[in-house]
């Protein structure tokens, strides 16, 4: 099992042409095509009607849209070229949680980068991120909006709690499993947790991820009750020396609201590796 088509979400953000070298490390470890999918916040145009002078702005805003847009495909296409990494280049107009999943639902895998608060630029729309996670189905990369970031995937936590959700990620992220020098799958217990009988026990989806050449280090943690999941594994990628994180991500919607889970919204908050999501 391999990647072969890789999306990487590319904007005006800071960051954007880090995430694109990522996503450059990773086509070319696995042998994949790259498309480069630039999107970003597109002012509604109505919003302007009722202002003196607005219309000016706007054209105005599309037009450094467009040349930072073209400035970028011109980036791109150097890079993979320098890669040696097929690819291509889209740009999309239009409301991003509209346009954008319709390309990620043809990859592999989605690379995005982490809503950064001190930039303006990387605001795409409203729950960018959350809506391709959850709209894409397929696996979707997040990329920190701090630190460095080289290529992931040298030692990977698994983290494991039986759920439908949490097994998607783990066969979504086979490909990393099978390229990782060490993968550790984590079960974190609390007390207000379901019975044991009820709950998939970590070793037994490690022995099915062994069957793919994987050797997995199975580890059990039991935490207060109230303790924040999302903090433990932080906390643990940080101890272990882990630079990636694989985990399902529950959510449910609520009057069109999209309501994560709360280590969901712990990693989308602070995550300090890149992380692998899967719903």
């Amino acid at each position: 099992m391999s990647y072969k088509s890789i999306v990487v979400h590319l904007d005006t953000s800071a960051r954007s042409h880090q995430r694109l070298e990522m996503a450059l490390q990773l086509a070319h470890r696995f042998h994949a095509r790259l498309t480069g999918l630039f999107s970003t916040y597109v002012p509604p145009r109505h919003a302007f009607v009722v202002m003196a002078g607005t219309a000016e702005y706007y054209t105005a805003h599309e037009r450094l849209r467009h040349e930072k847009a073209a400035a970028l495909e011109r980036l791109f296409h150097a890079e993979i070229a320098r890669a040696k990494v097929g690819g291509q280049w889209v740009a999309v107009d239009g409301y991003a949680n509209d346009v954008v999943p319709p390309y990620a639902r043809l990859a592999d895998l989605i690379v995005l980068g982490q809503s950064d608060p001190t930039d303006p630029e990387s605001f795409i729309a409203e729950q960018f991120v959350e809506h391709i996670v959850l709209s894409a189905g397929r696996p979707a990369l997040l990329v920190p909006c701090a630190g460095s970031a080289p290529s992931p995937g040298k030692h990977v936590l698994i983290a494991w709690d039986g759920s439908r959700e949490a097994t998607r990620a783990v066969h979504d992220a086979l490909p990393f499993l099978e390229h990782a020098a060490k993968v550790t799958l984590l079960t974190v217990h609390t007390s207000g947790d379901q019975p044991p009988r009820a709950r998939i026990p970590g070793a037994d989806i490690a022995l099915t991820i062994a069957r793919h050449g994987v050797k997995v280090d199975v580890r059990e943690l039991n935490v207060e009750h109230g303790a924040s999941v999302g903090d433990v594994l932080l906390s643990q990628v940080s101890d272990l020396g882990c630079d990636m994180i694989v985990m399902g991500a529950y959510a449910h919607s609520r009057l069109h609201e999209v309501i994560l889970g709360g280590a969901t919204r712990t990693m989308l908050q602070s995550m300090t590796v890149p992380v692998l999501l899967s719903h």
